[in-house]
């Protein structure tokens, strides 16, 4: 009888066990469904939050000139390239001078963008902001030193510029941030009316 009695606890011990596993198991289950279900949630609410933000980018209006095969009033959004305005103008015409057309340049709202003839070697793409004043960097013209990254070696290929005053250059732009615009070069000791005048027309903002 004795081994009968211990049998049986050794049937309900093994029950209790499968009993606890079974819990444990159903536990796990629940905890890992309730971990998918919140980072399904959560990608839904990412893929929400980003189709969000690109219905809200407004539309603005630009004007393109130039060399394009459609000039005139662009619809575009926010945003957008100059690229991306010369093909809704139904791309560039055969005398567009690409070389000084800066694709990756952002355009805004109001804004005028006049694309160079290549037989007018003079000109350069213009960006006209809306009261119709230029915008400093909208030229892609690769024989202006941008201050705001010009290396000492390219700021002392201006006329007038040597090391010393490149150095003070650098200086200035390490301590106050980017140059916002060209004539704020005459803050830079050293760099009077007269020097400012001789470099103007060889540097750009960007």
């Amino acid at each position: 009888m004795d081994w009968l009695k211990n049998k049986k606890y050794i049937y309900i011990v093994i029950g209790i066990c499968i009993v606890i596993i079974c819990i444990i198991a159903c536990f796990i289950f629940e905890s890992h469904n309730k971990s998918e279900d919140k980072n399904s949630i959560e990608d839904n609410i990412e893929i929400e939050q980003k189709t969000e933000e690109v219905e809200t980018k407004k539309e603005i209006i630009v004007h393109i000139a130039g060399e394009v095969n459609n000039p005139g009033i662009i619809k575009i959004k926010e945003g957008s390239r100059i690229i991306d305005v010369v093909n809704m103008a139904g791309g560039f015409t055969n005398e567009a001078d690409t070389d000084k057309v800066n694709f990756a340049y952002e355009v805004k709202d109001e804004q005028k963008i006049v694309i160079p003839n290549v037989n007018k070697k003079e000109e350069e793409t213009k960006i006209i902001d809306e009261d119709e004043s230029f915008i400093e960097g909208g030229s892609s013209n690769s024989s202006m030193v941008n201050i705001n990254t010009a290396t000492q070696s390219e700021l002392e290929s201006l006329t007038g510029i040597g090391p010393s005053m490149a150095s003070k250059i650098i200086d200035y732009r390490e301590k106050n941030g980017k140059f916002k615009s060209k004539d704020e070069l005459k803050n830079v000791p050293g760099i009077g009316n007269s020097k400012y005048e001789s470099i103007k027309d060889e540097v750009c903002v960007k």
